[in-house]
């Protein structure tokens, strides 16, 4: 089925007035207090005035300047304990194996491969499941504040554009990938393209399709996804490198995310000398890649990486989950990689990037553990894993100029984030049962009178919940909201 780009009603200019947080720089937090922030019908932020005294200066000063009549705008204020916050990036996700999110038992990575991941994978060759499982995905990502996605679907070509359907629908910006995997040892016969060539043309065909319903990959993009090295041949790797050289498309893959699988690249690949360098031989280390996990990087891979300017989403939950290691963000950074963060459900367990970032910030201080002076740097701060969770991730999957903070001409993809005020604020005077019927559904973060904006922001980080993304938004488009 081919669908066409979603018929709404004409987008209006929206003024949103409030508080406003957004990573200044990879260690700072900035913070727009009283300000407002205007959003064209383009979706593009068109102006911000931060007057910090009085959003109503703000709101005036801003309108003023731009022309724009009140009356004829969409307007979001912020209510006591709200603010605006970027919407998260996700950069790494497969949305194939959301019905086993948390489920991992006491597998290894291949194990676990084997016994949940390839046959859930297979259940989605019928089209029905398929839509249950990515329209559950997409709605659940978007629930917890994510407006950018670098999915990974199945081999499944109807699949694999149905996904690229509900996001273009449903209004989250994607990168969708139909994973190729050929190789007749490690491939289950059930999930595998049959051949190199049918891996090609299968993967054309869904680059054909995303650029019919969205031709400028304004909403959805299609992004090359080899699944990891081991399980693609040197054709299909060598054909998408091709894909890639000819049409600019990003890359996704796996790289050294466990010992097992570091192991078994050696014994497949023996005179690539790494993994990273499997990669680069087939000419898939490109400034467009994405690599995931980067756990057990050596030196020179990571020289490799640096040298290629591909990145690296970290995935922290996963990496915990199926102990394969902890990830060295601050390393990485240090030697001139990119980074962002990745919730890859399902190895890892939730499909909140909030999650991810508080998991980044605990991995960071296992690092430190009696560990030297020099590795105790190793620790990430709130702002850094924030940073990860946004603008990092927007220079992951090559967003950067669009997405990711609130400058002027920048893409309005964010989320209004509410958390409560102890005695008052969000939940006001008006009776002992409807307090409590707010408190239940305000999440676990309490803010009283004396936090500062940085604590706030610290307990969301560290507590905070899908409760508490009250609304959300892509490209301007209000695309989901709590009832």
């Amino acid at each position: 089925m081919v669908v066409s780009l979603p018929s709404l009603p004409p987008q209006k200019n929206q003024l949103m007035l409030g508080t406003f947080v957004h990573s200044e720089a990879r260690d700072a937090l900035k913070f727009l207090l009283n300000a407002a922030i205007a959003v064209d019908k383009q979706g593009k932020i068109a102006g911000i005035e931060d007057a910090r005294a009085d959003v109503n200066v703000a709101k005036k000063l801003l309108l003023k300047r731009l022309g724009w009549k009140e009356d004829e705008l969409d307007i979001y204020a912020c209510k006591p304990g709200q603010f605006f916050f970027p919407g998260f990036i996700d950069t790494h996700v497969h949305a194939s194996q959301y019905p086993i999110v948390g489920v991992f038992g006491e597998s290894s990575l291949l194990e676990w491969l084997e016994k949940y991941v390839f046959p859930t994978e297979a259940k989605l060759e019928d089209c029905a499941t398929a839509d249950k499982v990515y329209t559950a995905c997409v709605q659940r990502t978007l629930a917890h504040g994510t407006t950018t996605a670098a999915y990974y679907a199945t081999i499944h070509v109807p699949a694999t554009k149905l996904l690229a359907d509900r996001c273009l629908r449903l209004g989250q910006r994607a990168f969708i990938g139909r994973v190729c995997m050929d190789d007749r040892e490690l491939c289950p016969l059930y999930l595998r393209d049959k051949t190199s060539k049918e891996s090609l043309d299968n993967t054309s065909e869904i680059i054909d399709y995303i650029k019919h319903i969205d031709p400028h990959y304004e909403i959805v993009s299609p992004i090359l996804t080899p699944r990891f090295a081991p399980a693609c041949s040197p054709t299909v790797m060598s054909g998408l490198a091709k894909i890639h050289q000819a049409q600019g498309l990003p890359v996704q893959t796996h790289i050294s995310e466990n010992a097992a699988e570091v192991e078994l690249v050696a014994k497949r690949f023996p005179d690539a000398g790494s993994y990273a360098k499997v990669y680069d031989n087939y000419g898939l280390l490109t400034p467009k890649t994405i690599l995931a996990h980067a756990v057990h990087l050596t030196e020179g891979e990571a020289s490799l990486i640096s040298t290629r300017k591909s990145k690296v989403s970290h995935c922290p939950c996963s990496n915990s989950a199926l102990a394969s290691g902890e990830a060295r963000v601050r390393w990485m950074w240090d030697r001139g990689i990119d980074v962002g963060l990745g919730t890859d459900m399902s190895g890892g367990y939730s499909p909140s990037v909030l999650v991810a970032a508080r998991q980044a910030v605990l991995v960071s201080r296992h690092l430190a553990m009696g560990r030297s002076d020099g590795e105790a740097k190793s620790k990430l701060t709130v702002a850094e894993v924030l940073y990860l969770a946004t603008r990092g991730g927007a220079k992951v999957v090559g967003l950067e100029n669009k997405i990711g903070g609130f400058e002027v001409g920048k893409e309005w993809d964010a989320q209004l984030v509410g958390l409560r005020i102890v005695g008052g604020g969000n939940i006001g005077e008006s009776g002992q049962q409807k307090a409590e019927e707010k408190y239940e559904d305000s999440g676990n973060v309490d803010l009283f009178e004396w936090d500062t904006w940085d604590r706030k922001v610290a307990k969301w980080v560290y507590n905070g919940d899908d409760r508490n993304t009250k609304k959300v938004w892509v490209k301007g488009r209000l695309v989901h909201q709590r009832p």
